[in-house]
């Protein structure tokens, strides 16, 4: 998907519909699907009131489902705290954050080339009687789709975007994003402008990132900033879909974590496990470490190694954050999760269905990151894959390669996600970028051929 070559984007750009119409009827549809997958997805990990109902005491009826959405991640379960304790998925606000819905920006550059949906005078009407054609509207003086052209196009400064019909302020926060969106006004009341009526909600990254205003230098310069961030994200996701797999890493980044030689001190790091019980002995982690060492490529798990444990690794005992450009590599369990980190950063422009799959890719590498650990997460219903032996060694890399499989596709359709994005909110500026200050940068000159590395690439996590 080459969306930065000037000539081809240009052209995708100036033949691409001004506005994207959803019907209400569609995007709530929608919205609701994606919610219920997002509660299904994190119900097993959260903190569950049970109630009485009709004198029964449970938590498995439709009502609690619902109130799901108001409880929080449980920090105690294994498989699940990696989201509170990595991405900052905290309490009921942090559930919100994940089931709120967002339409997919890339309709802005594709519908134009669909033969399966019909543009009309710029706006494509999807609705519930669309299937391979969409429905014939005829835009005039009285038609009401031409009023709301008209208001959409007011409010973007002639950009238009994605418009949700008949969303409105209460969604905003709630079913939809706050950031990013602009209220489509269709009624305005006589006393100081105030938006009585809605046509809907519309997004669109240009006008987020103010892509219609890009004249003066000061300007200029923040964008670069603001920029980087996003080829910084979009470099790691080529270059680890262009990485090697490592296969015989088998998931001792968590026992190197409490790797404790004769003579040393306590590992610091174990005291983030410290509630779970080990399923092995300390000499058992110990010969474990040391038959071969440790393969791992993770800059921020090697962080957390003990001190002991860090000369061990392969890949060095001391990394930087640039370092991930060059060891981040497609079948580490710890990537997968980090997809996540990665996804939520393009919200509200990112495919609400692609956060989903995100979402459960990264919660089946950290199962089999826990399963593959010293700990004892049997009480949570998670299984043991016993690293320790050959035959758990085997038995993960079968499940590694799997998920690295799985995962690949995620990983390139959020690679897309972001080429899409950049191009939507920056245009040109996307791979004609200043590097004045930035010494260790290197620009990416068309789709992200070799990696930028912005001056502000910090960790995170």
């Amino acid at each position: 998907m080459k969306l930065y070559t000037s000539g081809s984007a240009s052209a995708v750009m100036t033949s691409m519909p001004k506005l994207v119409y959803i019907s209400e009827k569609v995007w709530r549809t929608a919205a609701y699907k994606h919610k219920y997958r997002i509660q299904s997805l994190l119900r097993p990990g959260l903190i569950q009131s049970r109630r009485r109902v009709d004198g029964i005491c449970t938590s498995d009826n439709h009502d609690t489902f619902e109130r799901l959405n108001h409880s929080s991640l449980d920090p105690m379960n294994p498989v699940y705290n990696f989201l509170i304790d990595y991405y900052g998925i905290k309490g009921s606000k942090g559930i919100r954050r994940l089931t709120r819905w967002s339409p997919d920006s890339s309709r802005l550059l594709h519908l134009a080339h669909d033969h399966n949906q019909e543009e009309v005078k710029g706006i494509i009407v999807l609705g519930e009687n669309v299937k391979r054609r969409a429905t014939n509207i005829h835009i005039d003086a009285s038609n009401q789709h031409s009023t709301i052209y008209q208001a959409a196009m007011e409010v973007s400064h002639g950009l238009g975007g994605i418009l949700l019909e008949n969303a409105n302020e209460n969604d905003m926060g709630g079913t939809l994003h706050l950031r990013g969106s602009i209220p489509v006004p269709a009624v305005r009341s006589a006393t100081a402008g105030k938006i009585s009526e809605l046509y809907g909600i519309l997004y669109n990254p240009a006008l987020y990132y103010n892509n219609d205003n890009r004249t003066s230098s000061s300007n200029n310069n923040n964008n670069d900033k603001t920029i980087s961030q996003y080829q910084w994200y979009a470099s790691i996701l080529q270059t680890t879909l262009q990485s090697e797999p490592i296969f015989h890493c088998h998931g001792l980044h968590e026992w190197a974590m409490q790797y404790q030689p004769h003579g040393a001190p306590p590992p610091p790091s174990a005291k983030y496990q410290a509630n779970r019980p080990l399923r092995v002995s300390q000499q058992v982690i110990n010969d474990t470490v040391e038959r071969k060492g440790i393969s791992c490529t993770h800059v921020d798990a090697l962080r957390f190694f003990a001190p002991a444990a860090k000369p061990l690794n392969h890949h060095g005992s001391e990394l930087t954050r640039t370092d991930q450009l060059r060891l981040e590599q497609k079948a580490c369990v710890h990537a997968h999760m980090d997809l996540l980190k990665i996804a939520l950063k393009l919200t509200p422009f990112l495919d609400a269905e692609l956060l989903g799959d995100v979402l459960e890719v990264a919660i089946e590498a950290r199962r089999l990151d826990v399963e593959a650990s010293p700990y004892d997460a049997t009480a949570f219903g998670v299984g043991v894959v016993p690293v320790e032996t050959k035959e758990g060694r085997k038995l993960y890399r079968d499940r590694q390669r799997v998920l690295m499989e799985r995962t690949d596709t995620v990983r390139r359709r959020l690679l897309e996600a972001y080429e899409t994005f950049m191009w939507l909110a920056f245009g040109e500026e996307t791979h004609a970028i200043s590097t004045s200050g930035n010494s260790t940068s290197t620009v990416a000159q068309g789709p992200i051929q070799q990696p930028y590395t912005p001056s502000l690439a910090t960790s995170d996590q």
